[in-house]
């Protein structure tokens, strides 16, 4: 079952509440999304741990062929 780009905000919300977030949904299919986070929290992060730490906030919506979430396109930075 796709899963709504709300749905996806909301995750990463829960994890970063304070974070600028901005999800596309690249296909229209509900299953190919892009999800820009850009969050204080990122400070001190390279850019594999900053998308590691949005992943983990997914909750394994992403995990395997069975997860909800097919491909996120993911940028992560720290604000300006």
């Amino acid at each position: 079952m796709p899963i709504q780009a709300q749905e996806i905000e909301d995750l990463i919300r829960a994890a970063f509440p304070d974070a600028k977030i901005k999800i596309t949904d690249l296909a229209g299919d509900g299953n190919h999304y892009a999800a820009e986070v850009v969050d204080a929290a990122f400070k001190g992060m390279n850019r594999v741990q900053q998308q590691r730490a949005v992943y983990a906030a997914l909750k394994g919506k992403m995990d395997g062929p069975s997860g909800d979430l097919h491909a996120l396109a993911l940028t992560t930075k720290a604000p300006d």
